[in-house]
């Protein structure tokens, strides 16, 4: 299993990579600050690093640093709310792999991370493939069918339908869809669950086959062709 170290001084942050990064099947260590995950990374095996640059005590160019002086192969992503060219100029000069700005989408960061981790571990990572009667969802191709038909889906609609496909037959809760697909760790009036959800069914749905069903004030389910009402 594939493990990512989340450094980030941020609770809320570090719980949201943490548990998107586990939901998306990698195991995780985390640290508040460089020093602690300094000693994380001595003592574990370490696949990839998520770094925020702006922490206390060791900031995220100084952990980079200091591991860039003994290892020269474990990718670093450095997060970080600068945009400043020096600061991006900086990081990559230390020896990190990516550069994602705050504020993020969690899609796109998980697209980073295995982005990175194909092109530096060398060889092919875990397939994971989800089955809702004729349709497929391959995560290592990145490619949705519908009894081999390609379904063109934007990032977010793939990320949405993975986390509904990965939960068959189970309810998701649209705060859970919030927090894991678009970021929102709090109480909200948005709509763009619904509105993607909308946008799934018209793309996935045909005249016998409509598995995205709605429970009512609470959330979604994707259900199997044999337990659809």
């Amino acid at each position: 299993m594939t493990t990512v170290l989340v450094v980030d001084d941020e609770s809320g942050v570090r719980d949201l990579l943490s548990d998107a990064l586990r939901f998306a099947g990698y195991e995780t260590e985390v640290a508040s600050q460089g020093r602690e995950a300094l000693d994380i990374w001595r003592l574990k095996r370490i696949d990839l690093c998520v770094v925020d640059i702006n922490m206390p005590v060791m900031d995220g160019f100084e952990f980079l640093e200091t591991v860039r002086k003994s290892d020269v192969s474990t990718p670093v992503l450095l997060l970080s709310a600068r945009d400043a060219t020096e600061d991006i100029a900086r990081g990559l000069r230390y020896g990190a792999d990516d550069y994602v700005r705050k504020p993020f989408s969690v899609e796109e960061l998980l697209l980073r991370v295995s982005a990175i981790l194909r092109r530096t571990q060398g060889v092919e990572l875990d397939v994971l493939t989800y089955t809702c009667g004729s349709l497929i969802l391959d995560t290592d191709r990145h490619e949705v069918t519908f009894a081999k038909e390609l379904i063109d889906l934007s990032a977010t609609e793939f990320r949405l339908l993975e986390m509904l496909m990965s939960r068959l037959n189970r309810l998701v809760t649209r705060e859970q869809l919030l927090r894991d697909i678009w970021g929102m760790d709090f109480e909200t009036e948005t709509t763009v669950v619904d509105t993607y959800i909308s946008y799934l069914r018209r793309k996935v749905h045909r005249d016998n086959f409509t598995p995205i069903t709605t429970v009512r004030g609470v959330g979604f389910k994707m259900v199997t062709p044999a337990t659809i009402e």
